[in-house]
């Protein structure tokens, strides 16, 4: 019986008009919270992908020129030691939107593809006329000194 008065002076102690206005504030409080959140994330990802664009480089092919293609069915029979660059191909036509027809070097086999798929093909006399600042190399020597 003293359980049951402790609970209906409770019940009639607690305004629920004033505990419905304090349970919408704060669900608006909650709702302010995730839109500035959201509005960080969205800021965030614009400036990530401004960053990324300005990093990329428009690769500009010609006709004639050596590509590699690569070998996008690699990745539903993937192998250890295969190569994903298939080649070298000449290319024949340069669209104008990024398709890009070349023909094996036997000249037997032409296809039409993305110019995304290719990257320049490139031999002994290519790399020497390379910049020196763009290319890197590691020399590593043998530590004859350490027993």
């Amino acid at each position: 019986m003293e359980l049951a008065h402790r609970t209906l002076w409770a019940i009639k102690s607690v305004d629920f008009k004033e505990a419905g206005e304090l349970r919408k504030l704060k669900l608006a409080e909650l709702e302010e919270i995730r839109d500035e959140a959201y509005e960080c994330a969205s800021a965030y990802k614009d400036k990530l992908k401004k960053v990324h664009d300005a990093k990329l480089r428009k690769q500009v092919f010609e006709e004639g020129q050596r590509v590699w293609l690569y070998n996008s069915r690699l990745k539903l029979f993937p192998g250890k030691l295969k190569s994903k660059w298939m080649g070298p191909y000449v290319i024949t036509r340069v669209g104008r939107f990024g398709d890009v027809e070349i023909e094996d070097m036997q000249g037997q086999n032409k296809q039409v593809v993305n110019d995304h798929r290719l990257k320049p093909y490139m031999e002994g006399k290519d790399l020497n006329m390379i910049e020196d600042n763009k290319v890197s190399f590691l020399l590593s020597s043998p530590d004859n000194s350490t027993p």
